[in-house]
């Protein structure tokens, strides 16, 4: 096999291991807001209670084959199921074509990177649909991710990743980035006496920095979010009239941000950084 035919290889290897983890966020999305395992009991119908053969449950083939109903019941299943798994599926096949574009990039270095980010991009996405449906961020996808990014960070640059994170450096992205909303939360509970912003953006915040890092990972990422929600908020009232006033959760953006970090950040802070860093000043 051609070092070149290895590496498609190892794209669709990439692209199917990220379905079959975007299968697995579907069982986060349904049980994790209700406080539920994800590994028992195994996957079922949740109208009929019929449990899921594997043959039934291959990523994408499966809700085809079924005509999007479940097997036993006729209970329709719905494309959000799909949606993830081939959303999880191309997040993973892209990630591997931005860090290994070439094949003379492939090393265990960074297959190790490709593993760390991908979980990372998971957790986003998984975190992103929760908080749009419950108002919620689970602190598995969260403050509990925070050991893992700082050990991901101390394990890439203990492999000689290019680029990675120390583990200080980790740490410090989690401080900041935990503690730049505490400030703001505080800030703005003082002036207007209300809560203007939950707390599980907070923890989320403090997740990003540890697998980013701070600057100008967390900049780039505040700022971003920042624009977006506004944007669509502003878009919703238009859209909607003044009397719209249902809450916008602020995590889908925080996510959203990451994930353009990660593939673009470095072209467009290269780019636009000077230009970005008066912004905050004429806001």
């Amino acid at each position: 096999m051609t070092p070149e035919a290895f590496h498609i290889s190892l794209q669709v290897w990439a692209f199917l291991v990220a379905l079959a983890v975007g299968s697995f966020l579907n069982v986060c999305i349904a049980r994790m807001p209700d406080d539920r395992s994800v590994v028992s009991p195994p996957s079922h119908c949740p109208a009929c209670g019929h449990r899921i053969r594997w043959y039934e449950n291959i990523p994408l083939l499966s809700w085809v084959m079924l005509r999007a109903r479940c097997s036993a019941c006729g209970t329709p299943i719905s494309p959000l199921y799909p949606a993830i798994e081939l959303l999880t599926g191309l997040l993973g096949l892209l990630l591997f074509r931005k860090l290994m574009p070439e094949a003379g990039d492939v090393s265990q270095a960074a297959f190790a990177a490709w593993a760390v980010y991908f979980v990372f991009l998971s957790m986003l996405v998984a975190s992103t649909y929760i908080d749009l449906r419950h108002y919620i961020i689970p602190d598995e996808f969260s403050i509990y991710a925070v050991p893992l990014g700082v050990g991901a960070s101390a394990l890439l640059t203990w492999m000689g990743y290019e680029g990675a994170l120390t583990w200080k450096q980790s740490v410090v992205g989690a401080l900041i980035g935990g503690g730049f909303l505490l400030v703001v939360i505080g800030a703005y509970w003082l002036v207007k006496r209300v809560e203007g912003m939950g707390f599980g953006d907070v923890k989320l915040l403090a997740m990003l920095g540890a697998f980013l890092g701070t600057w100008p990972a967390l900049f780039f990422i505040v700022l971003v979010s920042t624009l977006l929600g506004s944007f669509v908020g502003l878009a919703m009232i238009v859209f909607r009239g003044r009397s719209f006033k249902a809450q916008l959760p602020f995590g889908p953006f925080l996510a959203f941000a990451a994930v353009i970090y990660v593939f673009f950040g470095d072209v467009l802070i290269a780019k636009y950084l000077p230009s970005l860093m008066f912004v905050p000043l004429m806001l």
